[in-house]
C-alpha cells in the first residue's frame, strides 16, 4: 500500500486524486493533505479519509512532505508557490508526482539535479502520455516529441480577430474544466508553451525536437516519433484521473479509472499545424527554455500579472503575450540560481508587468 499525501487537495486535481483513491482503498492510502486555503473543505476531507496530518498554504505544505513519511507526494498546487514543496519531496526521497508544472519550469536546474532518475513522474496528461509512449523504445531511439494542443476557444481565429476577445469567451474552453489562470494560458497557449519547457526539463529533448500540433479532439494527448519512422501515440477520452492514477501508482495501471475509447462509433481525430502568427506563446517559451536560468520565472510571473490585468479590463487579450515578451526582454538575469534569486526575479517580473500594464 502506498502513503501518499496530497498537495492542493481541495483543488481540481486534488479531489480528483482522491476519488482514485478513494475507489482503491487497499493500493492507497492517505496520510497528508495539504490545501491552498480552503480550510474547511480540507477538514472536511481529512475526516473523511481519517487524515491526521493537514496543512494550509505552500509554506506549511512544504514542512508536511519533510516531516510525514510518504511513498508519493503529489503535488497538485497552482502556481510557482508549488516550487518548496517540490524540493523537499524530491530531497526526502518521495516519488513525486506532478501536476504542479510551474515549479519544474521556474525551479529548472533546481529541480533536475536534485531528482533521483524515475523520481518525478509527470501528471499532465501531455506529459503523462509521452511517458507511457517512451515505455516503447529507449532515449537514444527518440527523433522528436509532439504535444499536442486543443487549440482552445479561439483555434482558427487571426491575430486581428482576437483583439476584441472577452475573459468570459476566454474562460469556454472546448474540452477541459480548470481553473481561471490555466483555462487563460490554454486559451493564449501559454499553458503549452509551459509544457514545452517542462517536457524538455523531464526528458531531456532539445527544444529543436518538441513540436506542438493542434488536435481539437483532445483525445491523443501526445506522441513520441522514434528514429526508424515510427511514431507511438497515447489516446484515451479526456479525464484527468487517468494520469493521476500513472502518478500515484507509477508504472502500475489501475483498472476502471477512466472510460475506454468508443470504437464502434464513427469518429474523426484531425491535427492541424500550429498558428505561431496569431499564437506566438509557443514560440517565445521556447526562447525563454534555451535561456534558462531565471527567465522561465520571469515569463511565469509576468503572464500571471497580465492574465489578472487581462480579467479585471486593463489588457486586451493579445496583450498578454505581448507584455510577456516585453518583461521578458528588459531582464537582467540573476546568476547563481538559487531559491532566493529566483523569488527575486519573479517579484521584479511582477513589478515590472504591473507597470507595463499601468502604462498601457
Amino acid at each position: 500500500m502506498r502513503r501518499v499525501i496530497v498537495l492542493g487537495s481541495t483543488g481540481s486535481i486534488g479531489t480528483q486524486a482522491l476519488e482514485v483513491i478513494r475507489a482503491n482503498p487497499r493500493r492507497f492510502d492517505v496520510v497528508g493533505l495539504a490545501a491552498g486555503s480552503d480550510r474547511a473543505a480540507m477538514e472536511a476531507q481529512a475526516e473523511a479519509f481519517g487524515v491526521e496530518h493537514t496543512a494550509l498554504g505552500a509554506i506549511e505544505a512544504e514542512q508536511l512532505v519533510r516531516d510525514v513519511e510518504a511513498d508519493v507526494v503529489l503535488n497538485g498546487i497552482t502556481g510557482s508557490v508549488g516550487l518548496g514543496p517540490t524540493l523537499a519531496a524530491l530531497e526526502m526521497g518521495r516519488t513525486l508526482a506532478l501536476a504542479n508544472k510551474e515549479s519544474l519550469i521556474v525551479g529548472g536546474e533546481l529541480v533536475t539535479a536534485i531528482a533521483a532518475p524515475g523520481q518525478i513522474v509527470p501528471v499532465d496528461s501531455e506529459h503523462s502520455a509521452i511517458a507511457q509512449a517512451l515505455r516503447s523504445g529507449t532515449h537514444a531511439e527518440i527523433r522528436r516529441l509532439v504535444l499536442t494542443a486543443s487549440g482552445g476557444p479561439f483555434r482558427g481565429r487571426t491575430r486581428a480577430e482576437l483583439d476584441g476577445v472577452t475573459p468570459a469567451e476566454a474562460l469556454a474552453h472546448p474540452t477541459w474544466d480548470m481553473g481561471r489562470v490555466v483555462t487563460t494560458n490554454s486559451a493564449t497557449l501559454v499553458n503549452k508553451g509551459l509544457e514545452v519547457i517542462e517536457a524538455h526539463l523531464l526528458f531531456r529533448v532539445d527544444y529543436d525536437d518538441i513540436d506542438v500540433v493542434v488536435h481539437p479532439q483532445s483525445i491523443v494527448h501526445s506522441m513520441v516519433e522514434f528514429i526508424d519512422g515510427s511514431t507511438i501515440a497515447q489516446a484515451s477520452p479526456p479525464d484527468m484521473r487517468l494520469p493521476i492514477s500513472l502518478g500515484l501508482d507509477w508504472p502500475e495501471r489501475i483498472g476502471g479509472v477512466g472510460r475506454p475509447l468508443d470504437w464502434t462509433t464513427a469518429t474523426a481525430w484531425t491535427f492541424e499545424p500550429l498558428d505561431e502568427a496569431a499564437f506566438p506563446a509557443v514560440r517565445l517559451a521556447k526562447r525563454v527554455g534555451r535561456a534558462g536560468g531565471t527567465y522561465p520565472a520571469v515569463f511565469n510571473a509576468a503572464n500571471e500579472q497580465a492574465v489578472d490585468a487581462f480579467h479585471e479590463g486593463r489588457l486586451t487579450f493579445p496583450g498578454i503575450v505581448e507584455l510577456v515578451e516585453r518583461v521578458v526582454e528588459l531582464h537582467d538575469p540573476a546568476s547563481p540560481l538559487t531559491r532566493e534569486s529566483l523569488a527575486a526575479a519573479e517579484a521584479w517580473a511582477r513589478r515590472a508587468a504591473d507597470l507595463a500594464i499601468a502604462a498601457a
